[in-house]
């Protein structure tokens, strides 16, 4: 397996109001998603594009406003420990979600549950930071085609 895209960063936040204002007049945003739940997930989403290269063009890793919808959210508990919120994760692409996750365990990660539908519309699944130099990292199937929330 090889290293994917970086398909975006996760920035857990507790108002995704407040997040994209913030990321709009501070950060300069031009393209920011309509947000959306996520139940399965126990999470509001947000995508903010953001350009490639200096060219200014778009298509460039996203940031991923994370918004928990309740106290079950597992985003609830990362904002207890960070009230303002934060980086929660980093999400690489993968051409095969089930071979990613054969090969994560094969090399004795902790994979986070099985694979399931994520906020792109694709599988993924989440590797315990412990064994991701710190950073507990989501892994999804490339999207087979640009359509859907935030691809």
């Amino acid at each position: 397996m090889k290293l994917g895209r970086l398909n975006h960063v996760g920035i857990a936040t507790p108002s995704i109001a407040d997040s994209v204002r913030f990321y709009r007049e501070v950060m300069g945003a031009e393209v920011i998603r309509e947000p959306f739940d996520l139940p399965a997930q126990g999470v509001k989403v947000c995508f903010v594009d953001t350009p490639i290269g200096r060219a200014g063009g778009t298509g460039g890793p996203q940031i991923e406003l994370i918004e928990p919808l309740g106290e079950g959210s597992p985003i609830h508990g990362f904002l207890a420990k960070n009230p303002a919120g934060g980086q929660h994760h980093l999400c690489y692409e993968v051409p095969d979600i089930h071979a990613a996750k054969a090969w994560f365990e094969a090399k004795g990660a902790r994979v986070l549950g099985e694979p399931r539908i994520g906020a792109h519309g694709t599988p993924i699944f989440f590797v315990h930071p412990r064994d991701m130099g710190g950073v507990l990292t989501e892994i999804m199937e490339t999207p087979k085609m640009a359509a859907g929330h935030g691809s």
